[in-house]
């Protein structure tokens, strides 16, 4: 009989361990677990604190007009700015208006910013902003269409699909379909960085994403505020007032019966633990409230009407509050939406990247201002890039992109990646860009992982911990050996 029973418990130690195995929720959370010796990196210096705000472009951004070449020779044309203005036809911007820029690394070549972003570009060149080049979703590299149209080489689910793209921009993993976010896996490695947890490591002022979201912690969604400046901030329980509120009866007796709940104790598991997700919820409310609730300095303005600029003065204020928040380090999202301009794209672009520059000048002032904006640093990131090529009125849904990156750390005035040749192939006779898919949507030269591991390896994640926020890291570099990119020291 006891032989029996021990063989029973053996069968079902090895039931569970396979099973255990084959969840993939359930091996994340054990692989992170094991990793943890691993993960916690060197802790910080008194006083050091380092964020991350992601700035992300819903809809798909044209981005080679957002960067676009100005003068000296392509890998394919004597002239890149005349090959950029055959590829794109009615979508080129005039030579009028660009804002030239020098890049210290593309030698006998220059570049032009889009004309609505002054701010950007003198940010580039006083060295305080780089651009990373044709930057896309990849799982292992691809070097031309060949291997994509042999399929020779695994490519990312739903190219050119808006939630496709979306989700793997914010989870960094091509191959499959998953709610867990890169931002959100290295939540689960450093937070204990963070000597308080009652607000979470990551703060979203545009509700919930993906990108923040991970296995042991959610993002905490703060509001960015109204038209006339009111409100903005954690979002209380309606009715409840902490204090003593003189002059209204309803709100003390709802109060006090709140008070009264979450002071209670369960004997059920599930009421037991959803009490404490509520005095958790109620506790972080408090926190963020005190935090954020001091003005910014007054040299530190933004722009009521500009909703990224709202979005933007969430952040500032919660970096001004890192000490009551007790945060070390941090990851903010922020999204501004309506970039899939399959029509009226020149049109578009001229008012809405205008709204985005001026709210990243007004966030690197307030940075300033603050004087950390040596410790912050904002990246932005789209679904795709798009078709070079028009549609008559627009641009389609294509793979990679240009992005850039601002921050006193990042080694500005620079193009990271390999800036792409703009030629595209003829439907029939001899290939002359290998990127070229057909009508200018480009294979990536930069994958979202070299791109994304700057900014966690900076953040804090250990070079030996960085498979489990970006698993296909490996693919493109060997991480502790060989750095991805090099825009942040």
């Amino acid at each position: 009989m006891k032989a029996h029973n021990a063989s029973r418990r053996r069968f079902l130690g090895q039931a569970s361990c396979s099973a255990v195995s084959s969840i993939p929720l359930l091996n994340t959370l054990l692989n992170l677990r094991l990793a943890s010796s691993i993960a916690n990196a060197a802790p910080p210096v008194a006083g050091e604190y380092r964020a991350i705000v992601c700035l992300f472009l819903s809809g798909g951004n044209d981005s080679f007009n957002l960067l676009s070449p100005y003068s000296g020779p392509s890998s394919t044309h004597a002239n890149s700015r005349t090959e950029y203005v055959n590829s794109r036809g009615n979508l080129a911007l005039p030579l009028t208006g660009l804002r030239e820029i020098h890049p210290t690394n593309t030698p006998g070549r220059t570049f032009a910013v889009h004309p609505s972003m002054p701010n950007l570009a003198a940010r580039f060149e006083a060295g305080d902003a780089a651009f990373v080049a044709n930057v896309g979703t990849l799982i292992e590299p691809v070097f031309n269409r060949g291997e994509v149209i042999a399929a020779s080489k695994r490519l990312p689910l739903g190219l050119y699909s808006h939630s496709d793209q979306i989700e793997q921009w914010q989870t960094s993993v091509p191959q499959s379909r998953t709610g867990i976010g890169w931002a959100g896996r290295m939540m689960d490695l450093i937070k204990d960085i963070n000597p308080g947890q009652a607000v979470s490591m990551n703060i979203s002022v545009d509700g919930s994403n993906v990108f923040q979201s991970g296995v042991t912690g959610a993002e905490y969604a703060v509001n960015a505020g109204y038209n006339d400046g009111s409100g903005g901030g954690a979002t209380p329980l309606t009715g409840y007032n902490a204090g003593y509120d003189v002059n209204s009866t309803f709100t003390n007796a709802a109060s006090t019966a709140v008070d009264s709940m979450l002071a209670q104790q369960y004997s059920h598991l599930l009421q037991d633990t959803f009490q404490k997700k509520r005095r958790v919820a109620q506790d972080a409310y408090a926190m963020y409230a005190a935090a954020t609730a001091p003005s910014l300095p007054p040299a530190a303005t933004f722009t009521n009407g500009n909703p990224l600029s709202r979005q933007l003065r969430q952040v500032a204020k919660a970096i001004m509050g890192r000490g009551q928040l007790q945060a070390v380090r941090q990851t903010f999202f922020v999204q501004l939406g309506g970039w899939d301009h399959h029509s009226e794209t020149l049109a578009s672009q001229l008012s809405m990247l205008a709204g985005v520059d001026q709210a990243i000048g007004e966030f690197w002032r307030a940075l300033v201002e603050l004087q950390i904006q040596d410790q912050v640093v904002l990246f932005t990131a789209s679904d795709f890039g798009r078709t070079l090529t028009s549609n008559d009125r627009g641009s389609d849904h294509a793979w990679g992109g240009n992005h850039f990156v601002l921050g006193g750390s990042v080694g500005g005035r620079k193009i990271y990646g390999q800036y792409p040749s703009l030629a595209l192939n003829p439907d029939s006779g001899t290939e002359i860009n290998p990127l070229d898919t057909g009508r200018g949507r480009l294979i990536p030269t930069t994958s979202c992982d070299e791109y994304f591991a700057e900014l966690a390896l900076w953040l804090g994640v250990p070079p030996s911990s960085l498979h489990l926020v970006l698993p296909n890291a490996g693919n493109f570099f060997t991480p502790g050996a060989t750095g991805p990119l090099g825009f942040l020291a």
